[in-house]
């Protein structure tokens, strides 16, 4: 019983990283949403599987990609995911600079043109702050291949920092 509570207690202040992981993982805002309420349901069913010590995070992410590749696999359709229109992300930063807030929303509508492998692995590094090592355990591939796809992003999104911006701004990644 302290598992599931603990685990329940875990996802709720999990559950904005878990949406934005799943948003990442679908590029449809909609689909994010069922895809994190069926990770939150699988982690709650398996709560007695969680090892107590390790990172709860980590072991929903896991979960929330596991659903979604099983649920493609049902489909038997191989979906292209198009860029994300910056106004249904729903990050507004906030910030009362108008530039920053347009950049922001280049940034997002290129992350969103990533394939799929590359955009999460980019949410998980450069967002979540994920270690290579932690990434690619919960990906199950090699760190090589979390090194190789962040190459492969960043020389995607060179064009952000070529074009996209003037050389007195300071950049962030």
């Amino acid at each position: 019983m302290s598992d599931h509570a603990g685990v329940r207690n875990g996802l709720s202040e999990l559950l904005p990283r878990l949406w934005r992981f799943c948003h990442v993982l679908t590029g449809d805002r909609s689909t994010a949403d069922d895809l994190a309420q069926s990770a939150c349901l699988r982690a709650l069913e398996r709560a007695g599987q969680f090892q107590p010590g390790t990172r709860l995070d980590q072991w929903v992410f896991r979960i929330a990609q596991s659903v979604w590749f099983n649920q493609r696999r049902a489909e038997k359709v191989r979906r292209g995911f198009g860029i994300v229109p910056a106004e249904e992300a729903g990050l507004a930063t906030g910030a009362a600079d108008a530039e920053a807030n347009i950049y922001l929303a280049q940034v997002l509508s290129s992350v969103m043109g990533l394939p799929e492998a590359q955009r999460v692995t980019v949410l998980l590094v450069y967002v979540e702050g994920f270690s290579y090592q932690e990434a690619a355990d919960m990906l199950d591939i090699p760190i090589g291949t979390v090194m190789s796809r962040l190459a492969a992003a960043r020389g995607r999104l060179s064009c952000l920092r070529d074009g996209g911006r003037s050389a007195g701004v300071a950049k962030s990644a």
